[in-house]
């Protein structure tokens, strides 16, 4: 390995170590409550040399949330080999469930904790965020061309399913399911998500 060669590998390295110790301590503290200062302390290095790699916290933030928006677009892509509409959405569902559940950590900083997020609006057009829902909304468009759904705003019913599946997963990583027995979480989900595509009687089209 050449000079240049090991110097991209270590910055690579510092950089995945910047990124993993500042999501533990944004999750543990809150993003509010972690400096930059804080984050060098905990992998023992000088705040200057995290400067080298991100100016602000909200730097670091965002290549945060795009990391884990392609994780999530890797799991879509697959669900393209299924040609069925209906059935493509029903597995596009389960598979944000699993993602969701598989990646909490990632989640938490994607869709539930609170935190500035200026690098985010400041792009004109952010890509791993908007192909995600722009992929669902891709996805529902089809199901109502085909019958499976009523003829309404994409946009709508795209949100509308995104928000029910959100709301599960959400419900289940901030550990408000007391009420439901840790070994049934996953059934209970499962069947939530039956009752909500409507399963128990197929698809049906109109018409």
């Amino acid at each position: 390995m050449g000079i240049r060669e090991r110097r991209e590998t270590e910055k690579k390295e510092m950089r995945r170590r910047i990124l993993e110790t500042a999501m533990k301590l944004f999750l543990e503290k809150g993003f509010h409550n972690v400096s930059i200062r804080r984050i060098a302390e905990k992998i023992e290095y000088s705040p200057a040399t995290i400067y080298l790699y991100y100016k602000d916290k909200n730097e670091i933030l965002y290549d945060l949330h795009a990391q884990g928006f392609e994780k999530l677009h890797n799991m879509q892509k697959k669900l393209l080999a299924v040609k069925d509409p209906f059935e493509r959405l029903y597995e596009h569902a389960r598979g944000y469930i699993s993602f969701a559940m598989k990646n909490p950590e990632y989640y938490d900083l994607m869709f539930i904790m609170r935190g500035p997020a200026e690098k985010i609006k400041e792009k004109e057009h952010w890509e791993k965020g908007l192909r995600a829902f722009e992929f669902l909304r891709e996805n529902v468009r089809e199901c109502i061309d085909a019958g499976y759904l009523p003829a309404v705003n994409p946009d709508v019913a795209a949100f509308a399913l995104w928000s029910f599946t959100h709301g599960m997963v959400s419900l289940v990583i901030r550990e408000r399911c007391i009420m439901i027995p840790d070994e049934q979480i996953k059934n209970v989900i499962q069947r939530a998500l039956d009752f909500m595509m409507m399963l128990k009687e197929g698809p049906k089209k109109t018409g």
